[in-house]
């Protein structure tokens, strides 16, 4: 894995993570965005696979996309986590 590709996914996991926490809110910072919407990448390329569904953008924006969706649902879920935790104490 070349430096270039490793540059590439912190550029869209930062801008996934960050438009996540924006439509969705609770934000995790800079960082915090960065592994959200690397992590969200793979989730939404699963959820994508699995419902075999297209992206309606080519290319980069298709990316970027795909691993927005997969980081809404990563943080909706980690507030469902926490919700029902913060239930049980």
């Amino acid at each position: 894995m070349s430096v270039e590709t490793i540059v590439i996914w912190i550029a869209i996991g930062l801008v996934a993570g960050w438009l996540a926490s924006l439509v969705v809110g609770g934000g995790y910072g800079v960082v915090g965005d960065i592994v959200l919407g690397i992590v969200g990448a793979f989730l939404g390329g699963l959820i994508f696979r699995a419902l075999h569904l297209g992206t309606p953008f080519r290319g980069v924006a298709s990316t970027i996309f795909v691993a927005f969706v997969g980081s809404a649902v990563l943080l909706l879920l980690m507030r469902l986590v926490r919700r029902t935790t913060a239930r049980d104490r």
